[in-house]
C-alpha cells in the first residue's frame, strides 16, 4: 500500500465521516470517536506540536496505555514528518535513559502522573528532553517543572494556528513518503542495550495489509487494544491495520477492567499471547472444580464430545449427523454461554503469537468454536511472515508464508525472511543491522525450523538454544528446550517452566506453579497453606 499513516486518516475521514474509529471507556460507558472526529483532534495536536518546535525526522517517544489521544499524537507526529517512538508503560525510570538518549528525543508525549515522575526522576541523565506533554492532569495541578505542559493546552494552541492556516495541515500531510520512516520500535535487549527497529509507512502498512487479505478484514471489525501499544504486535493490529481497513478500535478502561470490557465490546478480530489463553482456560477450570456435580458432569461429556468433533467442524470436515446433534445440543448448553462468558461470542478470528502454545491448549478454543490460529513474525519483519489459513490450522505449525514473503532454510537450520515489511535498519547500529540483512535482502530470524510436505513452517525452538543431549540412551539426540516447556506448560497447575538439558545425560526442569490453580486444589482437599512457598 504505496501511502501513509496520516493520508490513510485523512481518506477515511472524507470518505466515512460519521463512522467510528476509536471508542475508550471513561468512568465506565463507552465514549465514541468518529473518523471526523479524530482528523480535527490530529489536526489541532499536528499544529501544536509544530508551534512547539517539533521538526521532521526527528523523534517523539509516546509513553502510555492504549488512549484514543494518544493515538492521535502519533498521527499528528507522523504528519508532521516526526516518528513516534512508544515505550513499555510499564518500565521503570532506568530503562527509559538508553531509548530517550539514543534517539535523541526532545519532546515526550505521557499518559498520566505516573509517566511524568519516572521523565522528571531520568532527565537529568537526559538533558536533551525539552518538553513533557501529559494527557491525563490528575495529580499535576502543582507540578511547576519547565517545558511540562498539558496536552490540552497544546491542543488550545494549535486550534488557534489551524483558525488562521486552514490548508496547513493537508499540505504537511501532503509532503510525507510512503519510504519515509513511520516509527521507531525498541526490542528487549536481553543482551546489552536494546535496539531500535525502524520501519516506514511502507513496511508497516504493506504488512498489515498483507494480513488484512488474508483473513478478510473489514471496516466493521471490532478490536480490542489491551496490549502494550509499545509492542509491535498491538501496534500492527490497532494502529496499522485499523488504518489500512478502517474498523474500529476499542480502548479499554484500565487494566483491570479488561475481563469486562471483553465481554462487552464482543471483538470479531482478537489477538492475545499464549499467556493470556493459558490463564482464560485455568479460570475456567478454576469455577468448574467448584461448580456443583451435574453442572461439571454435564461440562465434562459435552468437552469429550467438542475434543473429538469441534476441531473437525472448524476446519470444514465431514462429521456424522449424530455427532453434529450432539455438537449443537453442547453448543447450547456448554460451549455458546462459554465463548460468550469469556467475551468471545463474536471472535470470527483469533491469533496467538509470541511462543508456541500447547497442543491442548490450542484444541480446547478451536473445539468450542473459536476460530483460534497461530501467526509468525518479529518486530523486525513487522509482524506478518506465515499464517494459518482458516482450514489449516495445526497446534504444530505456525502457517504458510502469506503475500509478499518468500522463506528459506539456511544450513544450520536457521529460517530466513524476505518480504517488504523487513525493518529499515537498527538505529545508530550498523554492525547489528549488517548482523541481521545479508547483502541481498535476507533477514535472518535467528530461529530453528524447517517447512514440512504442505508448506506449513514448522519452529523448533531459538537457534542458539537447540542443543545435543551427551551420555545415556540418547546420546546426541537433539534438544529443543521450547517443545518439553510448552508440553509441560498446558497443565493448569504449572505458569512456567525451563528446561536445560544441552550436554546434559538427562533434561532437567525448573516448575513455576500457577498460584491461584495450586491454591485451589489444595483448598479443595483441605490442606492449609501459608503462602506460595506452601504450595
Amino acid at each position: 500500500m504505496k501511502t501513509t499513516f496520516p493520508q490513510l486518516l485523512l481518506q477515511h475521514a472524507t470518505q466515512r465521516p460519521q463512522s467510528p474509529a476509536l471508542r475508550e471507556k471513561e468512568y465506565g460507558i463507552w465514549q465514541t470517536h468518529t473518523w471526523a472526529d479524530l482528523a480535527q483532534l490530529v489536526e489541532k495536536v499536528a499544529a501544536g506540536l509544530h508551534q512547539a518546535g517539533l521538526q521532521r525526522h526527528e523523534h517523539m517517544v509516546v509513553i502510555g496505555a492504549n488512549r484514543p489521544r494518544l493515538y492521535a499524537t502519533m498521527l499528528a507526529a507522523q504528519s508532521l514528518g516526526a516518528i513516534p517512538v512508544p515505550l513499555y508503560q510499564d518500565a521503570v525510570a532506568a530503562e527509559c535513559i538508553f531509548p530517550l538518549n539514543n534517539a535523541e528525543v526532545r519532546f515526550c508525549l505521557v499518559e498520566d502522573q505516573e509517566q511524568v515522575d519516572k521523565l522528571l526522576e531520568i532527565r537529568e541523565q537526559c538533558p536533551q528532553i525539552a518538553r513533557i506533554i501529559y494527557d491525563d492532569p490528575r495529580g499535576l495541578r502543582n507540578y511547576n517543572e519547565e517545558g511540562l505542559d498539558a496536552l490540552d493546552s497544546l491542543i488550545e494552541t494549535g486550534s488557534a494556528f489551524v483558525a488562521k492556516n486552514p490548508g496547513w495541515f493537508k499540505a504537511e500531510v501532503a509532503k510525507a513518503q510512503p519510504d519515509d520512516v513511520a516509527a521507531m520500535f525498541f526490542t528487549s535487549g536481553t543482551t546489552g542495550n536494546p535496539k531500535g527497529v525502524v520501519h516506514t509507512h511502507s513496511t508497516l502498512l504493506d504488512r498489515a495489509t498483507a494480513g488484512a487479505e488474508f483473513d478478510k478484514l473489514t471496516s466493521s471489525e471490532e478490536v480490542l487494544a489491551y496490549l502494550p501499544p509499545a509492542w509491535i504486535g498491538q501496534n500492527i493490529f490497532s494502529y496499522a491495520q485499523w488504518l489500512a481497513c478502517g474498523y474500529v478500535v476499542n480502548c479499554p478502561e484500565s487494566a483491570s477492567t479488561v475481563t469486562i470490557d471483553l465481554k462487552e465490546v464482543g471483538p470479531t478480530y482478537y489477538f492475545a499471547p499464549p499467556r493470556i489463553f493459558e490463564g482464560l482456560l485455568t479460570s475456567v477450570m478454576i469455577r468448574m472444580e467448584d461448580a456443583g456435580t451435574l453442572k461439571r458432569k454435564m461440562f465434562e461429556a459435552c468437552m469429550s464430545v467438542a475434543k473429538r468433533v469441534g476441531p473437525a467442524l472448524m476446519d470444514g470436515e465431514a462429521v456424522g449427523t449424530i455427532d453434529k446433534i450432539k455438537y449443537a445440543l453442547g453448543n447450547l448448553l456448554v460451549y455458546g454461554p462459554l465463548r460468550n462468558n469469556l467475551g468471545f461470542s463474536r471472535v470470527r478470528v483469533a491469533y496467538t503469537a509470541g511462543e508456541a502454545i500447547g497442543p491442548d491448549l490450542f484444541t480446547f478454543y478451536r473445539s468450542i468454536g473459536i476460530n483460534l490460529k497461530q501467526l509468525y513474525g518479529s518486530t523486525e519483519t513487522a509482524v506478518f511472515v506465515c499464517l494459518q489459513p482458516d482450514n489449516q490450522a495445526r497446534a504444530d505449525t505456525v502457517g504458510v508464508p502469506i503475500r509478499g514473503v518468500q522463506i528459506k532454510v539456511a544450513d544450520n537450520g536457521e529460517i530466513m525472511v524476505k518480504s517488504a515489511g523487513l525493518l529499515k535498519e537498527y538505529y545508530k547500529n550498523p554492525a547489528a543491522t549488517a548482523e541481521v540483512l545479508t547483502a541481498d535482502g535476507w533477514y535472518h530470524t535467528s530461529d530453528a525450523g524447517f517447512l514440512d510436505a504442505h508448506g506449513h513452517l514448522k519452529i523448533i525452538d531459538r537457534v542458539k538454544d537447540v542443543g545435543r543431549i551427551q551420555g545415556g540412551a540418547n546420546d546426541g539426540a537433539m534438544f529443543a528446550p521450547k517443545y518439553v516447556e510448552n508440553k509441560l506448560k498446558f497443565f493448569p497447575h504449572i505458569k512456567e517452566v525451563v528446561a536445560l538439558g544441552d550436554k546434559r545425560e538427562k533434561v532437567c526442569v525448573m516448575v513455576n506453579i500457577d498460584f491461584d490453580a495450586v491454591g485451589n486444589w489444595a483448598e479443595r482437599r483441605n490442606l492449609p497453606y501459608a503462602g506460595y512457598t506452601d504450595l
